[in-house]
């Protein structure tokens, strides 16, 4: 079709918070731009969606997950005009799955319209994601200091269980990060995308 964006190789990432995607999506960055390779990166937009006054974390509400859902969706399309290979700290599937953990921190119930809703649209994008990677929770790693962090650790571990239980929900092909397998994970993504690149690439998620 005259006009269509061809797309990227997209390689995502989502988990608890302080569990290595940023540091983990560098090396990636810097590894493929070692190689020639032209890189865009999508940044987490939980500082964006707090300055506009959205509340994030442990506060999340639909409105807000829609927005981070929606607005990441754009910002990773835009992304798509500029790069052979897009990176994402925050996989659309990660707020859904943080949407999960404030209600569950605080008690409550998801509407199941707009669940099903918040649903449709994260299963619909996540089929964009060449090769997803969700990190998995240390207890022992301190949380960063680089920015505001939720300092809560019973919310910490929902989070990591709640985006877990929605890729299983949403029978989305993963693999995992754990903290002490960034080398092994490394390799793993940048022989995939050059794969991917080269068309020589082989379905193994």
């Amino acid at each position: 079709m005259t006009g269509e964006v061809e797309k990227p190789v997209v390689v995502a990432v989502l988990g608890a918070h302080s569990t290595g995607k940023s540091a983990f999506l560098a090396r990636l960055t810097h590894e493929l731009r070692r190689d020639q390779v032209q890189v865009a990166t999508v940044a987490d937009l939980g500082e964006e969606a707090q300055r506009i006054g959205l509340p994030i974390l442990r506060n999340h509400t639909w409105a807000s997950t829609l927005w981070i859902i929606t607005r990441g969706i754009s910002k990773e399309l835009e992304a798509w005009l500029h790069a052979d290979v897009v990176l994402v700290d925050r996989a659309v599937p990660d707020a859904l799955g943080y949407y999960r953990a404030a209600l569950a921190h605080r008690g409550e119930h998801p509407d199941p319209r707009v669940q099903a809703r918040l649903e449709t649209l994260v299963r619909d994008h996540s089929t964009t994601y060449d090769l997803l990677y969700r990190t998995t929770l240390d207890p022992d790693i301190p949380l960063g200091d680089n920015k505001p962090r939720d300092p809560d650790q019973t919310f910490r571990h929902l989070a990591d269980h709640h985006v877990a239980a929605v890729l299983h929900d949403l029978a989305l092909p993963h693999r995992l990060l754990p903290s002490h397998g960034h080398d092994h994970a490394l390799h793993d993504a940048l022989g995939f995308i050059m794969n991917k690149l080269s068309g020589t690439e082989s379905n193994t998620s």
